[in-house]
């Protein structure tokens, strides 16, 4: 159970109205898959970015189970690793190596007992050790587009009007993903969202004159590294400096630094999409995000939020 802050009479009825105000500016914030520990906080972040309209508003988003689904009919669907390491261009042998990876690193990323410091160094491990793996494979460029398409990857439902509107908005999307950047980029191409207000930070892979993967670029982007990589991408921000209202999407405690590299931020509303061990993490979640979305495999709430906020004062 969350602890709760102790409140007077009065501002126990200002709690109230806020829940009510919250329920009629965005109906989808009472969805039973939402879980708020302040709605009177996360309803003046709500009112100031609205006050701001879209031209002051700008988008930070993880790609893995954030923008993309955890599980579709019950199945367990593919972040951007799996989708190569699932795919035919991966031998048996290295698929069972990959997997053994997961089943030793995952439950340390999403242990809430231990601390992100922690955590950290078995990471880049993971990380390191996987593209490796996926190096010696002599992963073919033109093989990314077939393997995309055979994929079970999917995109959260709803992801088209939150793309679409985001682009007819001129809001910049920033996609900070700790996945393969060349995966994400084709899985948002084939859904025909890839729109030019989309910029992507990610791991990218190196591939040699014959179109054969040698090496992955620049630093490694891992699940709790991402403050790093925004404060190394200072100048992509620089550029958006009036854009000083974030919404911030994710699914992790490392995510949600991924903003750090903001000039002059005003607002930022954060929204945390839960998706595994729900009951161990959820006082951690709600403690952390100002929004947290239990087992939800929609865009439904984020584009209500969006809705509300392009909405003319």
């Amino acid at each position: 159970m969350h602890k709760k802050r102790p409140s007077s009479d009065g501002d126990s009825g200002s709690v109230k109205r806020a829940c009510k105000e919250i329920a009629v500016d965005v109906p989808e914030l009472a969805k039973s898959t939402v879980r708020i520990q302040d709605r009177k906080r996360v309803q003046e972040i709500l009112q100031s970015i609205h006050n701001g309209g879209p031209s002051k508003l700008q988008v930070i988003a993880d790609f893995d189970m954030t923008l993309t689904k955890f599980a579709h009919n019950g199945k367990r669907c593919p972040t951007c690793h799996n989708i190569m390491e699932n795919s035919t261009v991966i031998s048996e042998e290295c698929k069972k190596q990959l997997q053994g990876l997961l089943d030793k690193y995952y439950p340390i990323e999403i242990d809430p007992k231990r601390t992100i410091e922690e955590k950290t160094p078995e990471m880049v491990k993971w990380w390191n050790e996987a593209h490796d793996l996926l190096i010696s494979q002599k992963i073919q460029k033109d093989k990314l587009v077939l393997t995309v398409r055979e994929s079970d990857a999917r995109l959260r439902d709803g992801y088209r009007v939150f793309f679409d509107e985001l682009k007819k908005q001129s809001i910049p999307l920033l996609i900070f993903s700790a996945g393969i950047g060349d995966v994400l980029e084709e899985v948002i191409r084939q859904a025909g969202v890839f729109h030019p207000n989309v910029k992507v930070f990610s791991n990218y892979m190196d591939f040699d004159e014959s179109g054969i993967l040698q090496a992955f670029k620049g630093q490694l982007i891992h699940t709790y590294n991402k403050r790093e990589g925004a404060l190394l991408n200072s100048d992509h921000f620089q550029e958006l400096k009036n854009k000083r209202n974030i919404i911030l999407l994710g699914d992790s405690m490392g995510d949600l630094t991924m903003a750090d590299g903001v000039h002059s931020m005003e607002n930022i509303l954060k929204i945390g999409y839960l998706n595994d061990k729900v009951e161990e993490r959820e006082a951690q979640y709600m403690d952390a995000y100002d929004i947290v979305l239990e087992k939800d495999e929609t865009m439904d709430v984020v584009n209500g939020i969006l809705k509300y906020i392009t909405a003319k004062n």
